[in-house]
């Protein structure tokens, strides 16, 4: 059972945020959070930040990534096909045959990504992205121009479904359950009071060049930083658990361990998890966890971060899978954690 606002988390997975235009899914996020949050910050790089004790001096940034993969316009041909290049990482197996929005200079448009007929040959083995094409009925170039541009953005053309009351697949979920985990933990510590500053940002660009955690880190100089992203599942048929790990949909959210990741931090999420009596599931970092921590890591004078996850199913395609009660149980970890802070904690591994 979960105690979150599922409409909110479904109205953020339906909106198109690709990274570099994460503007509409930003502007919901504040309407939402503003309500609860003593002050809103925004920024040149588009995060949105709710704060919670702002004049406290130690400062807890928490940051989950509201920017999805893409597709992006990069030819127009003189039938009216378009063609495209990746923003983030698409998988072009996976966008074989898929509808799309394309969201074009004049308006939003349907289109189809063509595939040849396997009566005609099918695709080839190593087709790549150059291989694909959209169709969105244009019978020119000239009829496509009036819609659409070079360097206009494209989104999978799917809803976000709730399997078995149980899971939530769709599109994006890397990571606007990220951006919607963040808001979650700043309203529950809003009710519950807090002795530290909270900062949960809505980050931009992860997809890209996680260019929003650097923007939020630095503007904020935050005394710890916890990236709230998702990592990969591996309980489907045709993982290699023995390669990749055994992590589980419904066994908890996933902690990082690895060189970027600071142990105090670890060891505060962990024995939370324990008082909670908690799963936690662990993924291994050793040089670079891949997501917003590393630029928020390395902001100012250096950051302490840790890194916290939802497990995810087929990552980065259109059927993005994920557990309501593992995106519960990260709430409530991070909430607890947080509130249980007195403000004079020190993250130094060679401090007692």
């Amino acid at each position: 059972m979960t105690n979150f606002n599922k409409e909110f988390l479904l109205d953020l997975l339906k909106t198109p945020s690709p990274s570099s235009m994460e503007m509409e899914i930003q502007k919901k996020w504040i309407h939402y959070v503003k309500e609860f949050a003593d002050e809103i910050i925004t920024d040149n790089a588009g995060n949105a930040i709710g704060v919670l004790n702002p004049d406290a001096d130690f400062k807890v940034l928490l940051a989950g990534h509201s920017d999805e993969i893409a597709l992006v316009v990069n030819r127009i041909d003189e039938s009216g096909f378009l063609h495209f290049d990746k923003m983030g990482g698409i998988n072009p197996k996976a966008a074989v045959g898929m509808r799309v929005t394309v969201l074009g200079y004049k308006g939003n448009t349907t289109g189809v990504i063509g595939v040849n007929a396997q009566h005609h040959g099918g695709l080839k083995n190593d087709f790549d992205l150059s291989d694909l094409f959209i169709d969105c009925g244009y019978q020119s170039k000239e009829e496509a121009e009036m819609y659409v541009q070079i360097g206009d953005l494209c989104v999978y053309k799917t809803e976000p479904e709730v399997l078995m009351d149980r899971y939530i697949s769709g599109r994006g979920l890397d990571n606007r359950t990220g951006s919607f985990i963040v808001a979650e933990v700043l309203k529950r510590l809003s009710e519950k009071g807090v002795n530290v500053g909270v900062y949960a940002a809505s980050t931009v660009n992860e997809e890209t060049n996680m260019g929003g955690a650097y923007f939020a880190a630095a503007g904020i100089n935050p005394t710890m930083a916890i990236a709230c992203d998702v990592t990969f599942a591996t309980d489907y048929p045709g993982v290699n658990k023995n390669k990749h790990g055994d992590v589980r949909l419904e066994k908890g959210p996933v902690l990082a361990k690895g060189a970027p990741i600071n142990i105090k931090m670890n060891k505060l999420l962990e024995d939370t998890a324990k008082n909670l009596n908690m799963e936690v599931q662990y993924e291994l970092t050793p040089r670079m966890t891949g997501t917003d921590a590393d630029k928020m890591r390395l902001t100012g004078k250096g950051v302490p971060v840790s890194l916290v996850s939802l497990p995810l199913r087929y990552m980065h395609s259109p059927v993005e899978t994920a557990s309501l009660k593992d995106m519960e149980e990260e709430i409530e970890l991070l909430v607890t954690m947080i509130s249980d802070l007195s403000g004079n904690e020190s993250l130094n591994p060679l401090e007692d």
